[in-house]
């Protein structure tokens, strides 16, 4: 599913316009955003957390030298999905 086509969706499903739709799915969107990036989970009862995930630094290989390199961690974005919709999906 797109973007698009969950604005659609959402649109019918609620009786908003597409454009209020839009603005909706994009607010939703841009709150779990701004809250990873601060450093906050996101927890959405009955679906799942969104969460940031460190990476931890490692040593990996160079394919075309085959010489060990260090890869930096870094943090990542992760989604932890709830009971709900764990059993939904069963």
């Amino acid at each position: 599913m797109t973007k698009n086509e969950l604005v659609e969706r959402v649109a019918k499903k609620v009786g908003l316009t597409k454009k209020a739709a839009f603005e909706t799915v994009n607010a939703v969107f841009g709150n779990i955003r701004d809250a990873l990036a601060k450093g906050d989970k996101v927890v959405v009862s009955g679906f799942g957390t969104f969460k940031i995930r460190q990476r931890a630094t490692r040593t990996g290989r160079n394919p075309q030298t085959g010489s060990s390199i260090k890869i930096a961690g870094h943090k990542l974005p992760g989604f932890t999905a709830g009971k709900a919709l764990k059993r939904f999906i069963k």
